[in-house]
Parts: C-alpha cells; structure tokens; sequence
C-alpha cells in the first residue's frame, strides 16, 4: 500500500455523491448521524455534472433556438441573420454545472458531512464495516473508514454495442455527446429510449442531420402507445428520421466518420448502411460498482447490478447497503434520492413511507415533452383488464386548449386511464408543452389512490395547460366539455 494511511470513524459512509449519496448523507446527518461522502469525481453525480442538469440546459437553449427559426414570424417577432456559437452553448451548460455542484459542497459542509475525494474499496462489513479511499492525486494516499453502515449509491454507466466499444470521438456516449468542441453534421443514435430522443432534439434542432436506429417496434417503448405515435409524428416533422424495428449490425470507424449497417429486426430485406460523423449509443445503462467491494466479501449481483432488499435496501453483504442506479431500474434521479432517504431512516430506526414503484413519474425533455405515470393501456390490457369493462380511457388533445392555442403549444394530449370499477386513476400519459412540469399533479393524484371523482372536483385555473388534466377526467365521465 503506497502513500500514507490516515483512519476515521463514523456512523454512515456513503460512497458516491451524487443524487442518491449526497441526499442520503444530508437526511442520516439531519438524524443525528456521523457521515462521510466519498466521491472520486465531482459532487453531484453523472445527474448533475453529465446528465440530467447540463442536458436540460442544453435542450432550453435549442428550444429557444427552434422557436426564432420557426415559430417567432407567426408572432411578430423577425430574427434576421440568426446564429449560433456552439462554443458558448456547452460553456454555458457548464457553469450551471459548476454553480450547482458548489451548492452541493455547501449543503455538505453545512451538516458536517465530511467529504472525502477519492476512490472507495469496501474490505470489510458488520459489525465494523471498512472502507478504503486511494486518492492518486494525493501520491495514493490511503484514508481507512470505519463505520457502523456503507451506503452504495455509485450509479451506471453506459452500455457499449458489442460492435462498437465507445472511443469517446466517435463512438460516444451521453456524457460524451454534451461535450463535445464542435457540432457533428450527422449522427446516428442507437436507442431511441428518453436519452437518445432527447439527443435527437437537441442537436438536430441546431441542425445536425439526425437518425435514430430502434430495434423495439416504436420510439420511446416505454411509454405509452399513443405517446410513442406523437412523438415519432412530431419527430419527422422537425426532419428526424426514426427507423424502428432496426437493429444495429455492425459498426465500422471511417477516416471521416462512422459507417452503420442495420437491418430489419424481422423479414428478410436487405441490410442498410447509414453514414455520420458520430454515432451515440443509448441502449442503456449497467450499474458501477467495478472493484467497489473486496472479492472476499461475495457481494451478490443481479443482471450487472447490485442485488437488495428493496424493503431496506441492504445488499447480501452485512452493513452494506446500496440505492439508486447501482441497483437496477428504474434509473432516474428522484428515485434514486427517495431511495436513499428510505434507507438512512430504515438505518436510523424509522419507519418510513415505502416507496410505491408502481406510481414514479418519468420525464423525457424533448419538445414536444413526454410525462407519465402508472399503467399504460398496453399494461392494462396484459392485466386482463377489458377496454370499458376493467378500464376507461379520456384523451383530451392540447388543440381544444384555449391557453395552449393563446402560447402557440397546440401539440399533444393528456390521456388518463382509470380503473371501470373503482374509478381510481391507474395511469397518465402526456405529449406537449410543459407537461413534466404537470405530471406532478397526477402522481399525488395515484399516490393518494384519488378517484376520477375527486380529480373532477379539484378547480384548475383557466387559462391553463393544466386544465387538460381537468377535461381529460370529464371525459373518463363522459363528459368532455371543450373537445
């Protein structure tokens, strides 16, 4: 062991400091526990310094971008001799970042957490759990912690196409794809998931020649039919090429670009070969804990992520715990730091709420915006649920709001999907503006099991975008009023 060893007591580490570790060591200190955050990379996360911060930065500015070169003349409003500096753009995203990871420090520093930089090896469990942190840029210096409890929240990495191991120049991957120093001409994107669509967005909005290869049967397969229909319409309308039921054959590196061969998931047509200067692969993610804990300790694993106990959360390991990313689906930062904060309650004597898995809101960024929460009608129907019998359905579309019309945002709809019994809502899918911010309403709604009824009687301002919500459960009565 190089360099000189340094050793501290405590009674949570948490190991990884981004949406799941630096909340997790925020609430065990706000319970009166000693906690070390251990962090090789920046505080915040892949979510805050490569993913979901900077990304949103990114797509408002290409949002604003789209709106002068298409949308601005209907309003008046001429920008002649428009540009872009690509260079400023990343900069800018950037310092969002910068600002928001100090914040983090300061959060951490303000409830005494000790932040430790460095990376983490756990070698021991219960009863007196060990980790060690080697910090290269510190001449390896080896800082030993002693703890009552480890929490695991090191998140995901991206995976890598068997043909086409990532170079990070022109094989790249999300993290990559925010910061690169010159806009590509083409990319190719495989995986047409929320991070792959919203690539897709940004950079064709700026111009780039944009395909989007998808080996399921629909863009956005998670989602509900319906929405993956819009969206893939609003998609070739900004010029998008969406090829579905593609898989990705091979992968060849050219002295200008890439060369992609695909071909038909099912059928017998010819392959294709796609050109670009990059391709970004988003096929998804397996969980980082490489070289995280000592063989010895026969951590168990599951489908390249840490097994738990979602109940608690506690690994195979004694004293081990682990949340987030690192452990499976779903991969989004609020459940990862609701995760977290069950945990360290668990830990500290608590009992906390459990998290409900059938009622977590996603959000993909792209314009139009998608939202849902619970079942979708696909869902319902492999429940063995029956289109009047076992469920409802009510889709009000964007086009028959007056505050949508009065924005220029007439694209999309809410669906809602009660049950045909019961009259409580299952699930709700939206396409178009705003709607990541409206979906919030729904999940309180499906987490307080609130029934078509009383989703009724909730006013909604006029004019809003929310009243879509509104009319979409008059329709679950049959009695739409403005569509």
């Amino acid at each position: 062991m190089s360099g000189r060893e340094s050793q501290t007591c405590f009674d949570l580490v948490v190991i990884g400091g981004g949406p799941a570790g630096y909340v997790g060591a925020i609430r065990a200190a706000q319970l009166g526990m000693t906690v070390a955050c251990v962090e090789r990379d920046r505080l915040g996360g892949v979510c805050l310094n490569y993913g979901c911060i900077p990304t949103k930065a990114l797509l408002a500015g290409a949002e604003r971008y789209a709106w002068l070169q298409h949308d601005a003349p209907a309003w008046g409003i001429h920008a002649d001799n428009m540009r872009f500096d690509w260079s400023t753009i990343i900069a800018r995203s950037r310092t969002v970042v910068d600002n928001l990871n100090k914040g983090v420090a300061a959060l951490l520093k303000r409830h005494k957490i000790t932040h430790v930089q460095g990376h983490a090896k756990v070698v021991a469990g219960a009863p007196q759990c060990k980790v060690q942190v080697t910090n290269a840029s510190e001449g390896d210096n080896v800082t030993s912690l002693s703890c009552k409890h480890v929490l695991v929240s090191t998140g995901a990495v991206s995976r890598a196409l068997p043909t086409a191991p990532f170079d990070q120049q022109r094989v790249i991957s999300s993290k990559n794809a925010m910061l690169l120093d010159e806009r590509p001409g083409a990319l190719l994107i495989v995986g047409a998931g929320a991070i792959g669509m919203e690539f897709a967005y940004l950079y064709n909005a700026y111009g780039t020649k944009v395909t989007v290869i998808e080996m399921l049967d629909r863009v956005l397969p998670n989602e509900d039919a319906d929405v993956s229909k819009a969206v893939h319409r609003a998609f070739k309308k900004q010029g998008i090429e969406c090829m579905v039921s593609t898989k990705t054959v091979d992968c060849q590196l050219t002295d200008t670009g890439v060369r992609v061969t695909v071909a038909p998931t099912q059928g017998i047509a010819e392959s294709v070969t796609l050109t670009g200067d990059k391709i970004l692969v988003a096929i998804g993610v397996r969980g980082r804990y490489d070289g995280l804990i000592d063989d010895s300790l026969q951590l168990e694993t599951h489908k390249d992520h840490i097994k738990v106990d979602t109940t608690n959360y506690q690994t195979s390991v004694d004293g081990i715990y682990a949340v987030g990313d690192v452990i499976g689906p779903p991969w989004l930062a609020h459940v990862a730091s609701e995760e977290a904060v069950v945990c360290v309650e668990t830990i500290a004597g608590h009992r906390p709420t459990p998290i409900d898995y059938d009622s977590i809101p996603a959000c993909t960024y792209c314009m139009p915006q998608i939202a849902s929460i619970g079942l979708t009608e696909q869902a319902c129907i492999e429940q063995g649920m029956q289109k009047g019998a076992g469920y409802d359905v009510s889709k009000f579309p964007f086009i028959a709001s007056g505050k949508a019309h009065a924005t220029g945002h007439t694209q999309g709809f809410v669906k809602l999907i009660s049950d045909a019994k019961y009259r409580q809502i299952l699930g709700a899918h939206m396409v178009g503006e705003s709607v990541t911010e409206m979906i919030a309403q729904l999940a309180l709604a499906k987490r307080l099991e609130a029934t078509v009824d009383q989703v009724i009687a909730t006013l909604h301002p006029h004019p809003t975008l929310s009243e879509a919500v509104h009319e979409a459960a008059l329709g679950l009565d049959g009695r739409m009023i403005h569509a």
